[in-house]
């Protein structure tokens, strides 16, 4: 936000002195102190609002509009995705669909299949929850066709972190679109151009290079799934409708709007009734609202959940995203200092006069971020508040802007380790040392990112040039 009548006096040194002062206290208070990241985010937005000048009786309208204009395009988006996955999740939708896929595809084919489902699972679900959902079906298949867990674990668990980083609804991604003013629609495109080879060569086959070296043993740890679930699964078309519900309607919103700028539809429909009204239904949150009332009725009702088990299936999805929308939330807050005290634009300055191009140096900067905090919604959406002026004055087309935000979201993948949730969730789940883990996981999510980030560069090359 801008405010009248109070002009910046600092220059471009002391501005980009305090950005890093900033960065370093609040990496510090994550990493040594271990105070939560929203504490951290609101702590340091604060002392950086006074120590670049901004007016005392301004800093909370400050810290508030960046904290409540996150929020306003975040905090729906992932609300509803979770409520989506809880409810294909508790139906049994995600055992019938690797099953499904299994049988499909063969034994020798199981880690193709156990990815694949992933993927398609993953669209609506966060990496965590993901996973843990469909790890019993991965050890049982891996029990039973041997050749170690790594061999079926990589995929599946590859498939759930590019969704994760690459795809809206999730945080990442909608949280970049939001500083950039990027188009969700164009984001989730480039998104799976990037994802879907990016997973086939980094997690897959990565995953079956790996499980040839190290065959480990199926672990035990994981409870039975739920017994009414597995004894009456939904038909497996009926949970991929479900799933591709909120894509089929966010692309009809894309649709029509290429279409209209293309020149196709005459310029007098944007003023028509049915163009407002499927465009509004392609709108991210109302694709969702309507997948997850679909869902709720397909998956919930038409297998005995109604009422108050309803109502509680769909509260339990809420809380655990809660400290991720507000950790978004205040990534937002203290993007939203950066920008206001101009401490954005004098970086954005200096990496314009070293000749560093705007997507690498998003993609490194996410990358430094991700490496010294481990949290890639932290690093991603600091990332994008430093870098939003610059993008805001760039002056770049709508594929551009998504590709954009591809590239920093790679950025935030990179070199999981040990100050990483992740990275002890994968190495626990799946038995494995913390050197084994690194020799594992880490590689191949810093493969994801590298191999991401071309895509996304690719991408934005093309996209200008055809402009």
């Amino acid at each position: 936000m801008t405010i009248e009548g109070w002009t910046q006096t600092l220059g471009a040194g002391p501005l980009l002195l305090i950005a890093a002062a900033a960065i370093a206290v609040l990496l510090f208070l994550i990493i040594k102190l271990r105070v939560h990241a929203l504490l951290a985010l609101i702590l340091i937005s604060l002392a950086t609002a006074f120590a670049t000048g901004i007016p005392a009786d301004k800093v909370v309208t400050v810290l508030v509009s960046g904290f409540g204009t996150t929020l306003g395009a975040v905090a729906l988006l992932v609300g509803l995705g979770a409520m989506l996955g809880r409810i294909v999740e508790t139906s049994g939708g995600a055992k019938a669909l690797a099953d499904h896929l299994i049988n499909l595809f063969g034994e020798k084919r199981a880690p193709f299949a156990l990815g694949l489902a992933s993927l398609i699972f993953g669209f609506p679900i966060f990496f965590d929850a993901g996973l843990v959902v469909m790890l019993p079906v991965v050890f049982a298949v891996a029990h039973r066709l041997g050749g170690g867990v790594l061999r079926y674990g990589l995929p599946a668990a590859g498939a759930f972190s590019v969704t994760h980083i690459f795809l809206p609804p999730h945080p990442g991604p909608v949280a970049a679109a939001t500083f950039f003013d990027a188009n969700i629609g164009l984001v989730l495109i480039v998104g799976l151009i990037a994802a879907i080879p990016t997973w086939y060569v980094t997690a897959y086959l990565f995953g079956l290079w790996t499980g040839k070296r190290l065959v480990l043993p199926v672990p035990t740890l994981l409870g039975q799934a739920d017994a009414a679930a597995e004894a009456n699964p939904p038909r497996f078309r009926t949970v991929v409708g479900v799933l591709l519900l909120p894509l089929v309607l966010i692309f009809l919103n894309t649709g029509l709007s290429t279409l209209s700028s293309a020149g196709v539809l005459p310029a007098s429909a944007k003023s028509e009734a049915w163009y407002q009204v499927l465009r509004t239904l392609g709108e991210t949150p109302v694709a969702l609202l309507i997948s997850v009332l679909v869902a709720a009725f397909v998956l919930g009702r038409g297998r005995g959940l109604h009422g108050s088990t309803l109502e509680k299936l769909f509260e339990s999805a809420l809380g655990p995203v809660c400290s991720v929308i507000l950790i978004t939330g205040a990534g937002g807050m203290f993007g939203g200092v950066l920008r206001t005290s101009g401490i954005g634009k004098a970086l954005a300055d200096v990496l314009g006069d070293v000749g560093i191009p705007l997507i690498l140096a998003g993609f490194l900067i996410a990358a430094i971020l991700r490496i010294a905090q481990g949290s890639a919604t932290v690093a991603l959406t600091t990332t994008a508040g430093l870098i939003a002026p610059a993008v805001a004055a760039a002056g770049m087309n709508g594929m551009q802007l998504a590709a954009l935000v591809i590239a920093v979201a790679a950025g935030s993948v990179v070199v999981s380790h040990v100050n990483d949730s992740g990275f002890w969730l994968v190495g626990r789940f799946f038995g494995m040392d913390v050197k084994t883990t690194l020799k594992t996981w880490t590689v191949m999510e810093t493969l994801i990112g590298v191999m991401g980030f071309g895509i996304a560069a690719a991408v934005f090359g093309l996209a200008g040039l055809a402009s």
